[in-house]
């Protein structure tokens, strides 16, 4: 692995920063409120969070900052109790979006929570108010930033996936950690809001520090679930230098050796201030070279780990036993969250040759329509056109290509939070219901050929009933079904398993018991009237009317004496015996 794999799209919002004004404007408008708001002379005021909107660019930007009093920033205010997802919600705050379907409960610090509420009534237009404005960024210190946080969640919250452009930034100065590992794990899940968040936190300022240690502040009591968890980008810093860390575990360590090496003593109303280490950062680059600790016989990335440890002030004697346990964990998680990023699913990567599959898929289906479909083509091992397909076993091939893709998309689709997923419905389920529609018969048919039965109940994979549910979801307070014309492609892709069900039926009917003959004929008039309803809204593909069809020949020209004994009141009997089908197109 390079030195490059140590930065994602989270170090590149770092250098962007870094490089540029944003973290100098960020600070001006927080030293600048804290002078106004509260008189750092005198730092008694009532008010325990203040913010203001600054229009510092020329263009549609704004900056939002966030502070709280002096008196705020002390071990009594920031070491308090977290409020859980289901207090929140009795509490009507606008917080009910974070939970997913993977981290439906969550935890956020109880101070930072009850600032939010006492701005909630001025926060509310304001929200209305800066969706026009690019730049946006929104900024805040010590438990200004908690809110600051907060308040970017909840504008997160409105802007579509789609909308990169729209998104705020958010960065914060000496913030405490805001919530547990479900706050944590909910936005790394949303990709575009974890790399929204910049943390800039010095190893000086004991602020951030508090809520970082094995029991985070808690006295030993509060279980494992509860401790405290880092989301976003962090910039660590020393009085000269700093380096970017965005793998969360890998901060909580850090934090934790900057909290054992720095002090521990309240600080009174003392505010850390930024404005130095941020002159000395804007004209140095996060990534330097690593030449010099070749001899040492380390490769690139933990020289690169070496490199970042030390320039937060940590660094230290790396070579000894301890510092060398701690490095390679460090090696070890910064691998492990490379090859997670590399082996996330990304539909889009692998979709023209998904067309392609797709495209053969047509082909075979083509090419057999003339021998009773592809249907009872791929069941009886039939061979369509050789110009058109090479083999059954390359059918197979693409079938088992597609379904993999597909079940790896729709796993991936319920793990994310609604409003993505309706995303996704707007760009894929359309491939999706094609899909289903053309190779689910395909698997259909490979259930029936081991003599398996009831495929619906017992034999369909979970992936197709989602694509099934989201489709007609989607559906509801559509137009109405107008069509004219037959489909090319059955709507129904269960469609072959209820006629493989009806043969049995059929079987049952002619040769069982009384009251097997009995739930035969039941089975089949509800067969009836659903092949019936495909009829008439000219859902199901003229396929199934071929002469050498599973439809035709397995079942209808097999049993037809049988259902004129048995069911000849039923509509579909009268239809097909009237050959009324040869009129449909």
């Amino acid at each position: 692995m390079s030195q490059d794999s140590l930065f994602s799209c989270g170090q590149e919002l770092a250098n962007l920063v870094v490089s540029s004004d944003l973290l100098h404007d960020s600070w001006a408008t927080i030293y600048d409120l804290l002078s106004h708001a509260y008189n750092l002379n005198n730092p008694t005021s009532p008010a325990p969070i203040a913010f203001k909107v600054y229009y510092p660019y020329n263009t549609n930007g704004a900056i939002v900052a966030f502070v709280s009093s002096p008196t705020c920033s002390t071990v009594h205010h920031i070491q308090k109790e977290m409020v859980s997802s289901e207090d929140l919600k009795s509490s009507q705050l606008p917080f009910d979006f974070i939970s997913t379907k993977l981290n439906p409960h969550f935890s956020i610090h109880k101070g930072a929570i009850a600032l939010f509420a006492s701005l909630l009534n001025q926060l509310s237009p304001l929200k209305e108010q800066l969706g026009s404005f690019s730049p946006l960024i929104i900024t805040g210190h010590s438990l200004g930033a908690s809110v600051a946080s907060l308040f970017t969640l909840w504008l997160l919250d409105n802007i579509s996936p789609k909308d990169n452009n729209k998104r705020p930034t958010c960065i914060t100065f000496g913030s405490p950690l805001l919530g547990d590992s479900g706050l944590q794990q909910a936005i790394s899940e949303r990709s575009s809001w974890n790399s929204s968040f910049l943390h800039v936190v010095s190893n000086q300022d004991s602020i951030p520090r508090f809520l970082v240690s094995p029991t985070n502040g808690f006295s030993g009591s509060t279980p494992q679930s509860c401790v405290y968890r880092p989301f976003g980008t962090f910039l660590l810093c020393s009085d000269s230098d700093y380096s970017c860390f965005e793998e969360s575990e890998s901060v909580l360590d850090l934090m934790m050796v900057m909290n054992s090496n720095g002090q521990q003593q309240d600080n009174g109303f003392l505010i850390f201030n930024y404005g130095p280490i941020l002159e000395c950062l804007k004209h140095r680059v996060i990534c330097k070279g690593t030449s010099q600790l070749s001899d040492f016989g380390v490769n690139q990335l933990q020289a690169g780990i070496i490199q970042q440890l030390e320039a937060i002030g940590i660094g230290g004697q790396w070579q000894q036993t301890s510092n060398m346990s701690f490095l390679r964990n460090m090696e070890n998680r910064v691998e492990a969250s490379f090859a997670k990023k590399m082996n996330a699913f990304d539909p889009g990567k692998k979709l023209k040759k998904i067309k392609e599959d797709m495209t053969y898929l047509e082909w075979y289906k083509k090419g057999t329509l003339n021998e009773g479909g592809y249907y009872i083509c791929f069941k009886e091992r039939r061979s369509g056109s050789r110009d058109v397909v090479k083999s059954r076993e390359e059918i197979v091939k693409r079938h088992r290509i597609l379904t993999k893709y597909w079940k790896r998309m729709v796993a991936e689709v319920e793990k994310l939070p609604q409003k993505e997923e309706a995303a996704f419905r707007t760009r894929w389920l359309y491939g999706g219901t094609n899909y289903r529609r053309m190779v689910e018969p395909l698997e259909i048919a490979e259930y029936y050929m081991k003599g398996n039965r009831d495929y619906v109940n017992l034999g369909r994979s979970e992936h197709y009933k989602l694509l099934e549910k989201w489709m007609n979801e989607d559906k509801i307070g559509g137009i109405a079904n107008d069509r004219r014309k037959a489909v090319s492609l059955t709507e129904d892709s269960c469609f072959w398993a209820y006629v493989e069900e009806a043969i049995i039926a059929s079987k049952g009917l002619r040769e069982g018991s009384s009251e097997e003959k009995e739930n035969s004929r039941r089975n089949l008039v509800n067969f009836g009237e659903y092949v019936m309803s495909l009829i008439r809204s000219y859902s199901v593909s003229t396929e199934i009317f071929q002469p050498q069809s599973t439809f035709m020949m397995k079942w209808w020209q097999e049993y037809r004496q049988d259902m004129l004994s048995s069911l000849y009141n039923c509509p579909l009997t009268f239809y097909m015996e009237n050959e009324e089908y040869r009129s449909y197109a």
